[in-house]
């Protein structure tokens, strides 16, 4: 009987000390919970959330962790796609906390619908994605590919900053569009660095801060499984990659859902993605067919001075980029804060500097040289205001009707308020001190990808006026501006306003049209609009 007494006594202890540890574990995690601080660095931005905002993150933030099962299944997710995404959002020039916001729009499932119909990880609309250049049809959705959809969602958020210079409001006008955020914040945050998290805050802001606390730290880790990339070349059945990389041809479909035929068509290359894989080193060369960055060789005498000197353009002070030099790196060796050097360039603290490319260490002119400019293809206001030394502000007075978009070649841009005529001369040897009739090029500050880009080459031995023209992807490509036959001129046009909503996709819908020709009515060589601006429509 002792023995009966002494054994119920064990099971006893046993079952108390079982329950503990389930309580405790619980408690602890619980207390593991990431709690939202007082500040929070987002995109290069210093956030200050307060009291009655941070009541709002926090429950969203114990929500998505409340479930340890749902949460690890989305950090696993998170841990494979990351070194994917991020790798793009590098390539791309976007900050890499966007990365968290697949997570928050698509849980990072390939095939996810929303109700409003959204599609993929990034959950683009049919519409929207086809003016990204993604292909949509009965075989191929891009916006289940996870490379196709990541670089689109990258150029898409992109563009919402160049229009309001504030990653928090690009992040907004993710959801509501840019017409959304101007009309219920107008131009209050445009260009801000720091802002102030509140209730009044925007909830998708909010709940986009709710999955970068909830998620940050535990994405770390490395994944249990890796995804690679295989690019195709001509048309491919999913059947036949799996069998040469010795995968289940089943898995390989789960992986790629965008294919939803099981063949890869040859219109172009298409990226598969390989589970189990590895990722090339070479990434960014693959997926976004980039030149490789010139061999290091030891820096001559000549190329050295060369790199060091400081010219002049429309007599202001200019030098010349270096290699892999950032904005803080030229600035540093310009003497100037890098608060100087974005002012005097009209750029922003994350531009990409172009190695050969001439900026400037002192103010630009208010007026050119010259009293207009001819324009050639790919150059925009700001292009412009580089190579003939006039600041950006000065220049969209004299020419209020053109935005930041690209122009079309052949346009005369006034350098100036004079009524004279006296034009840059055509093949633009701008005359540069000490440097005679030396060409150079310039960099594109932050946008599309999808334009052809002028480089200087990085070797002082070549002549720079032969100067090379890189060709990004035809995914997205549209004719240059040469190219856009004129509208006719004996049919009836119509001015359309393009509204908050609207996108050149529901524009061309709304009146029989085709989106090339609204492009071509128009001159355009981007698919970018914004609120306000006006569209001629030709009536059929």
């Amino acid at each position: 009987m002792p023995s009966v007494a002494y054994l119920f006594i064990f099971v006893f202890i046993m079952r108390f000390f079982a329950v503990a540890l389930i309580f405790f574990g619980v408690a602890a995690s619980y207390a593991q919970t990431p709690q939202v601080p007082h500040k929070i660095h987002f995109a290069g931005m210093t956030l200050t959330i307060r009291d009655d905002a941070k009541r709002e993150i926090q429950k969203d933030v114990d929500a998505l962790t409340r479930s340890p099962r749902y949460f690890n299944i989305k950090v696993e997710r998170a841990r494979t796609y990351f070194p994917i995404i991020e790798k793009i959002f590098r390539d791309e020039e976007l900050p890499v906390d966007f990365k968290y916001l697949a997570l928050q729009e698509s849980s990072l499932v390939s095939d996810a619908v929303s109700p409003s119909n959204a599609v993929g990880f990034w959950q683009f609309k049919d519409f929207t994605a086809q003016e990204m250049g993604m292909r949509i049809d009965r075989d191929i959705d891009e916006r289940m590919n996870i490379v196709s959809s990541s670089r689109s969602a990258a150029r898409y958020i992109k563009q919402n900053n160049w229009y309001f210079n504030n990653w928090v409001l690009a992040l907004q006008a993710y959801q509501m569009g840019k017409g959304g955020v101007k009309e219920s914040l107008g131009d209050k945050y445009n260009g801000d660095s720091h802002m102030e998290i509140n209730s009044e805050t925007y909830w998708y802001v909010k709940k986009y801060l709710a999955h970068k606390i909830a998620f940050e730290n535990a994405c770390k880790d490395s994944p249990q499984l890796k995804v690679g990339l295989y690019e195709t070349k001509g048309k491919r059945k999913l059947s036949d990659i799996a069998d040469e990389v010795s995968i289940d041809e089943s898995t390989l479909k789960e992986y790629n859902k965008w294919a939803k035929s099981g063949t890869i068509p040859d219109d172009r290359p298409y990226l598969v993605a390989i589970p189990g894989g590895t990722i090339p080193e070479d990434f960014n060369l693959l997926v976004l067919n980039s030149p490789k960055a010139p061999a290091t060789k030891t820096t001559s005498i000549k190329s050295k001075m060369e790199a060091d000197t400081k010219f002049h353009i429309n007599g202001v002070l200019v030098i010349k980029a270096l290699y892999g030099e950032t904005v803080s790196s030229i600035s540093k060796r310009s003497g100037l804060d890098a608060s100087k050097f974005i002012r005097y360039n009209d750029i922003t603290i994350d531009a990409r500097i172009k190695p050969g490319a001439y900026y400037f260490v002192k103010h630009k002119k208010k007026k050119g040289s010259f009293s207009v400019y001819q324009t050639k293809p790919g150059d925009d206001l700001w292009l412009i205001s580089q190579q003939q030394g006039v600041q950006l502000r000065q220049l969209k007075k004299f020419n209020p009707s053109f935005g930041d978009q690209l122009l079309s070649a052949g346009i005369l841009v006034k350098l100036n308020n004079s009524k004279s005529m006296d034009q840059v001369p055509i093949d633009n040897d701008i005359e540069v001190a000490e440097l005679g009739n030396e060409a150079f090029a310039w960099s594109i500050q932050p946008k599309l990808k999808n334009e052809t880009l002028p480089v200087i080459p990085s070797d002082p031995l070549i002549d720079e006026k032969k100067i090379e023209q890189i060709v990004l992807p035809d995914s997205i490509a549209v004719s240059s501006p040469s190219q856009l036959p004129r509208a006719p001129e004996k049919k009836e046009a119509l001015i359309y306003e393009v509204k908050g909503s609207d996108t050149l996709y529901g524009i061309a819908r709304q009146f029989g049209a085709t989106i090339k020709d609204i492009m071509e009515w128009n001159n355009k060589s981007t698919l970018t609009i914004n609120p306000g601006d006006k569209l001629k429509i030709f009536k059929r």
